[in-house]
């Protein structure tokens, strides 16, 4: 069971979003951004940060298709190395 149920972000709920107080706080939660790996939070986190300043629909677009795009490499990285550790320990 996940306790969150997967809400697809929408480049109006980018637009939207940029109006609110902690826009760029609210943003990298909706991306799920402290899923990812490393390098890719901190990518996106400058990411949200552009569009908040900028509030480019654009930009909007180009930062819900890169995102999705990272949480699916790092959820492809989960799951091979989950297998290469349950083939390690076998049966």
């Amino acid at each position: 069971m996940n306790p969150k149920p997967s809400q697809e972000i929408t480049v109006e709920t980018l637009l939207a979003l940029r109006k609110e107080n902690d826009a760029v706080r609210l943003i990298t939660e909706r991306l799920r951004v402290k899923e990812m790996g490393p390098a890719d939070h901190i990518r996106t986190k400058h990411e949200v940060k552009a569009f908040v300043e900028s509030g480019d629909e654009t930009t909007a677009r180009t930062l819900v298709s890169r995102s999705t795009q990272r949480l699916s490499e790092q959820n492809s990285l989960r799951v091979s190395a989950s297998q290469r550790s349950s083939i390690r320990t076998g049966p």
